[in-house]
């Protein structure tokens, strides 16, 4: 009530009451009531050749994120050749057995999902590509050539098909991805029902899932509320990074003809550990790679007839026919090594400077490198024998200190005496006395023969 323009007491304190209530439900409200929490959602990498490294990368951070309440699901953003049976199928397991929706999507533009890479796009409960990406090309491909097995390819093509069901996708076009290594655009595959949503950028991606039915392989659905979502990426890791990034179609091929150099020069040049090793981790890599990759017979062969052509031509030099005939093969080699029609492929950029640093060490350098190896090993002790040195002290008479190699040898001139400043040729080496003559020399004093008895 209010007393001539004044609160009474007991208004007073209803007032400061109201202010404490509302004070203390401003401090205890902005959490909750001003925005909901914003979800966390891992945002992984599949990128280059499916191998080990990304396998055990991706089966931990999805079965991190099934263990994260605040995880409502997990991003994979594909770019992939393909790569190896095994490791995509522990992938396409873990997603297939995640209880968080994954969420597979083919970028940036100009990406793809071949091979491996399209067994794990369609493995996921929401699948995904950006404008100008493509799909397919599964064809079990191996050392044999282009096309593996019959059991193979049955088999490969079995298993799309139970995956492509599982989503309810089309099972006839994922079946010809393996068959026919047929590849459509993400239009193409947007219209077949192989996948989602065309999106250009993951926040669009984002925005074009909110509200979207989800049902997950195991039957389960949960609604998609992506408008507190918040990207997490997370990196394979550094070394582990480093060891998958080795594994590149064009960095096989280089290291193949680097590492066959380096032990060519331990081969010729004996004593070059460093190099030797050094080659042979490098042409480990390289078969690594070819095992990971879909690598045709026909590549390999021409690969080996180059190799054989240049030790050829080192062996017996002529007229350069047998080096030109290397050189052939290893551009062709290179060219046919891989599948190219499932995106793998030796760059024309890296295939001519390969071989134009090939051609030129098994033209000129391996014959530099021969003559080195027939020179006088350059260390020791029997090495010293030819040599040539100077007189030093006094001379011999005929004992003294002879410089030789930048050393200091006492040494003996049988029947001479050599003076100071003289030159002198080792003949022999006994433990650490060397024995010398005199070499001619018009500049240098000359020697006089050693007098016995006494003078006249």
């Amino acid at each position: 009530m209010r007393n001539g323009g004044r609160l009474t007491g007991a208004a007073r304190l209803a007032v400061a009451a109201c202010l404490v209530v509302a004070g203390g439900l401003s401090l205890a409200l902005p959490a909750g009531a001003e925005s909901s929490p914003r979800a966390t959602v891992p945002w992984l990498q599949l990128d280059g050749v499916v191998d080990p490294f990304v396998s055990d990368y991706l089966q931990g951070a999805i079965a991190r994120a099934a263990e994260d309440p605040a995880a409502p699901a997990v991003l994979i953003e594909i770019d992939t050749p393909g790569g190896l049976l095994s490791s995509m199928r522990e992938i396409t397991q873990a997603i297939l057995a995640s209880h968080v929706p994954v969420i597979c999507y083919v970028a940036p533009q100009g990406a793809r999902a071949a091979s491996a890479g399209a067994f794990v796009l369609l493995s996921c409960p929401v699948a995904a590509m950006a404008p100008g990406t493509n799909v397919g090309a599964a064809t079990p491909v191996g050392i044999s050539g282009a096309i593996g097995s019959e059991k193979a390819v049955n088999d490969a093509a079995a298993s799309i098909r139970s995956i492509a069901e599982t989503y309810g996708r089309d099972p006839d076009v994922a079946e010809s991805f393996v068959r026919d290594a047929s590849s459509i655009t993400a239009e193409e595959a947007l219209g077949a029902g192989m996948i989602d949503v065309i999106a250009p950028s993951e926040t669009q991606l984002l925005a074009d899932l909110n509200g979207m039915r989800v049902t997950l392989a195991d039957g389960t659905s949960t609604t998609l509320d992506t408008s507190g979502w918040v990207l997490e990426e997370q990196s394979m890791g550094g070394f582990v990074g480093f060891l998958h990034t080795l594994l590149d179609p064009n960095l096989a091929f280089i290291f193949f003809w680097l590492g066959l150099i380096l032990i060519v020069i331990e081969l010729i040049v004996p004593g070059h550990i460093f190099s030797g090793t050094v080659g042979t981790i490098l042409l480990i890599l390289a078969v690594i790679s070819f095992g990971l990759l879909p690598v045709r017979l026909i590549g390999v062969v021409l690969l080996i007839l180059a190799t054989v052509a240049f030790f050829v031509e080192v062996s017996a030099p002529g007229l350069g026919i047998w080096g030109a005939l290397g050189l052939v093969c290893l551009v062709l080699g290179g060219w046919f090594l891989y599948d190219r029609a499932g995106g793998v492929e030796v760059s024309p950029l890296v295939i001519i400077p390969v071989a134009l640093i090939v051609g030129a060490f098994f033209g000129l350098a391996v014959a530099k490198l021969m003559k080195v190896r027939h020179m006088p090993p350059p260390a020791g002790r029997e090495a010293m024998v030819g040599r040539e040195g100077v007189a030093i002290g006094g001379g011999l008479h005929p004992e003294g200190i002879v410089r030789v190699a930048s050393e200091e040898w006492q040494a003996i001139a049988p029947g001479a005496r050599i003076a100071t400043g003289a030159r002198v040729r080792v003949t022999r080496i006994d433990g650490l006395v060397l024995t010398v003559e005199p070499v001619a020399d018009e500049h240098a004093p000359a020697a006089t023969p050693e007098r016995k008895g006494n003078p006249v």
